[in-house]
């Protein structure tokens, strides 16, 4: 079993950028499907004149003159808003922007209405309408291994999903560029680890590898409390460690 490498810098400087980008089209499809962007940043801090990294605690004052600050790109995430109420049948709506979201639609939604599915509905408590779905998750390879995903996920489902009845996830491997995920048994290994990464969450598996969420249920809010102490606690070991 792989160990996470040391993280390159304070995960207590990490952040999102929750954004969406409206083309404001008038058609069924846009007022159905909403895509929202979300950009990881880790606030960096460098000192000197050879923009050595430190600490928010690094400089002996708040206003250094010698220290730089930047954020940078360290992970991205997909969500999407699915409105089954209005514009065209989601279903289909569903099926032609992606692959990976008509695999979602066939599981949950019914074709012929676009609604959820009668089975579907009977495990959901009725908080909304919608449909929340995180498409895609994905942190650079040095600030992996530590649940930091789960963490900056719940962050922004807890953003993002007033007004949904059910949120769905399919976990798996996204990045396909790792060149030790060969192996068929490490490659379950990796799977395995962010499914148990978003059942912590509350999602549960309810068919062909589609885990849902009830906006509902208590877990979420739970888990948000204990995820950010995990945060801090990995934050004051990585200060701990560059002191």
């Amino acid at each position: 079993m792989t160990e996470p490498s040391p993280l390159p810098g304070d995960p207590s400087e990490l952040h999102v950028r929750i954004s969406y980008d409206d083309g404001l089209w008038d058609t069924p499809q846009a007022d159905t499907l909403e895509c929202w962007n979300v950009a990881v940043l880790h606030r960096r801090r460098a000192h000197g004149e050879h923009h050595e990294p430190v600490s928010s605690s690094g400089c002996t004052t708040a206003d250094c003159s010698s220290c730089t600050v930047e954020d940078v790109v360290v992970g991205s995430m997909t969500f999407y808003r699915v409105h089954l109420d209005r514009g065209r049948n989601a279903y289909w709506a569903m099926e032609e922007e992606s692959e990976e979201l008509y695999e979602t639609a066939q599981v949950l939604l019914d074709p012929e209405t676009g609604s959820f599915t009668d089975e579907v509905s009977e495990q959901l408590e009725y908080v909304g309408s919608a449909l929340l779905v995180m498409n895609r998750v994905t942190l650079d390879p040095p600030w992996r291994g530590h649940g930091l995903a789960a963490v900056l996920a719940c962050e922004v489902i807890t953003r993002l999903m007033a007004g949904c009845r059910a949120v769905a996830c399919s976990p798996g491997i996204t990045d396909l560029s790792s060149h030790r995920l060969t192996a068929r048994a490490e490659w379950d290994r990796v799977n395995a680890k962010i499914a148990q990464g978003w059942e912590s969450l509350g999602f549960r598996p309810y068919r062909d590898n589609v885990y849902l969420l009830s906006p509902a249920s208590q877990d979420l809010e739970e888990q948000r409390g204990a995820l950010r102490r995990h945060l801090a606690e990995l934050g004051g070991s990585w200060r701990a460690g560059a002191s």
